[in-house]
């Protein structure tokens, strides 16, 4: 079977643009696509006083069809004659994409740029995945004014 073309995706315009890329990439290549949006609950957001009653009300349910209408809306706006898997997997996105990476010819993610103080706190998924991929990674930058990097 021939490897695929794997590309994170969060919904925003980086990652709507990573997955336009990979489709291109995917139909140069003749293999599929596989579009991963990967999501968890964030629970040191709800740690503290008062944590177990917010956690109580998280519906987890009602989060993952959120989720799944993000991934849904981004892979529709796909237009191609390759296939494309959509895929939508509770965990960290770097740990999801970087295990997709196993079976991938490429892995595809977008850059929000957000920022080396956010970056440093929170890590960045891109490069998280350059370091620890399995396969070669492409990083693109979220587009500015309507112009794509």
């Amino acid at each position: 079977m021939d490897k695929t073309v794997v590309v994170g995706v969060d919904g925003s315009p980086a990652s709507r643009a990573a997955l336009r890329w990979a489709v291109e990439d995917a139909e140069r290549r003749g293999c599929a696509v596989e579009v991963i949006h990967a999501w968890h609950v964030e629970y040191p957001f709800v740690i503290g006083p008062g944590a177990a009653g917010v956690a109580a009300v998280v519906d987890h349910g009602v989060l993952r069809e959120g989720h799944q209408a993000v991934l849904d809306e981004v892979v529709g706006e796909v237009d191609t004659g390759v296939e494309v898997r959509a895929a939508l997997v509770e965990g960290d996105a770097r740990d999801v994409l970087v295990k997709a990476s196993e079976h991938a010819a490429l892995l595809v993610v977008g850059s929000r740029g957000a920022g080396p103080v956010r970056e440093a706190l929170l890590g960045s998924v891109g490069s998280y995945c350059v370091h620890h991929a399995k396969c070669p990674v492409v990083v693109l930058r979220e587009p500015r004014d309507g112009v794509e990097s």
